[in-house]
């Protein structure tokens, strides 16, 4: 039985938990707000807000969420907000929906939805009210008639509204500004009675695993509904990110991409950290896509698998009797979507050593659209420079094999090498010899052996070519 709250309602259902939220909430519940568009989290349509019950008991913490990938069993103990459950009875708009309305933001209104509730989650965030913030809590979101200047100056006009919004305990203020209505005080003490503990593995593991569902439930919908699962997005033993006494940085596998960014401890360690993963997807996907999903999904063009082969991650993978084993990410990939795992394993926590003085770590990604978007090609790099000697390198790239691929001949060659132009060409010799890109939508042959021969000369503008 899954129990959650649909905006002001307690739900109790047996439905399938590999099922998409999008589909109870419209079908079962007939809550017609929310849309159906892409339904591969892409256009924003059918976004609503997840609220989690934090560590205090006190406080919900929510986030936007496409429910078109997002799977019912993860609502569990959460408070899920549709747009119907934004409004106060008398029907008057929220200031976001009237922004949107003072500012022509909507045209056709069928995406409309998914911004307000995108601005909404942003209202109800601890994140500062600016207006690039608040920009950016639309980056999930498309609409094809209306554009985006109208939708930018509503964000404005929201920026300077929200600028009274109390730095702590801001709910009742947004409740009194109509933001919300007065039931989400409520919310805090009907999740804490919903609490479970923490599910623990089972003796053997279900056929599928399920995280933060945004590559399964887009592929394999109907596949995943119609089979058992293992939930893991909510095990609080997987997520999380720490240093331990060595230097060594930890992740737990359902470590979330928003965490990732959101983190102090990566920021301080990756100078430019968050605008890479900036560049990851956009705000709602981030909130739900897992570290291990995106490696285990196995895409050539993972944007975190670039990332974190080039800082030499080791993952640890657990079998159903509890026996761990650590494999460098590097030999995780065995050929096109084959992994060298075995079939009762999970992988259960990810781990770097931290850069140290001297070392640096850069990304770069090219793709049609600057975010929300797959890449052409990504490419990331880890450096050891010193007195303009390369002393050690490791260079990944995607789009341009059948697996995420670490450079290792181009990461050899530049070891020893001064950072020059002729240690680039050189480099680049070897790099192209090692690639094997196809052309598809994504571009020719010739121009992504061309974009990543570029996005080798970022990595090394970034040490002083």
């Amino acid at each position: 039985m899954i129990e959650f709250y649909l905006n002001n309602e307690l739900i109790q259902t047996a439905a399938a938990p590999g099922s998409a939220l999008l589909d109870f909430v419209r079908y079962d519940q007939h809550l017609t707000g929310t849309k159906i568009g892409c339904r591969e989290g892409d256009c924003g349509a059918c976004t609503v807000l997840v609220g989690e019950l934090a560590a205090d008991g006190h406080t919900v913490h929510y986030q936007s969420m496409t429910s078109c990938c997002t799977p019912l069993g993860n609502a569990q103990g959460k408070h899920v907000v549709t747009v119907e459950g934004i409004n106060r009875a008398s029907g008057q708009l929220t200031p976001v929906q009237q922004a949107i309305v003072a500012e022509g933001g909507s045209q056709c209104g069928f995406c409309t939805v998914g911004f307000v509730m995108a601005l909404t989650g942003h209202s109800l965030s601890e994140q500062p009210a600016t207006p690039p913030n608040t920009r950016a809590a639309m980056d999930g979101n498309i609409c094809r008639c209306t554009g985006y200047k109208s939708l930018e100056r509503a964000a404005e006009t929201l920026s300077q509204q929200l600028a009274e919004r109390p730095a702590t305990n801001a709910l009742p203020w947004l409740s009194q500004q109509q933001f919300v209505p007065e039931y989400f005080q409520e919310i805090p003490a009907q999740l804490a009675a919903l609490q479970a503990e923490t599910p623990t593995l089972p003796p053997s593991y279900p056929p599928t695993l399920l995280g933060g569902g945004t590559d399964l439930l887009v592929q394999r919908l109907a596949e995943v509904r119609a089979q058992p699962v293992q939930l893991v997005f909510d095990q609080r033993s997987r997520r999380g990110i720490r240093q331990e006494a060595g230097g060594r940085v930890v992740l737990g596998a359902a470590t979330t991409a928003t965490h990732l960014l959101e983190s102090e401890l990566l920021r301080g360690l990756l100078p430019g950290w968050e605008n890479f993963l900036k560049l990851v997807s956009s705000t709602p996907i981030r909130n739900m896509g897992t570290v291990a999903g995106n490696f285990v999904n196995a895409s050539p063009i993972g944007d975190l698998t670039i990332m974190f082969l080039a800082l030499g991650a080791e993952l640890t993978l657990t079998d159903a009797t509890g026996t761990g084993r650590r494999l460098p990410l590097r030999d995780f990939y065995t050929g096109y979507k084959q992994l060298a795992k075995a079939p009762d394993e999970q992988l259960t926590e990810i781990s770097f050593a931290a850069p140290l003085p001297g070392e640096v770590f850069h990304f770069e990604k090219v793709s049609k659209r600057q975010y929300l978007d797959i890449a052409s090609v990504n490419s990331a790099a880890w450096l050891r420079v010193e007195n303009g000697i390369i002393q050690a390198a490791r260079v990944s790239a995607g789009g341009v094999g059948p697996v995420p691929l670490l450079l290792r001949r181009t990461s050899a060659f530049l070891a020893g090498r001064e950072v020059s132009a002729d240690t680039l060409a050189g480099a680049n010799e070897v790099m192209q010899s090692e690639i094997s890109p196809i052309a598809d939508v994504r571009g020719s042959v010739e121009y992504k052996r061309l974009l990543l021969r570029q996005l080798l000369t970022a990595h090394l503008l970034q040490v002083g070519l």
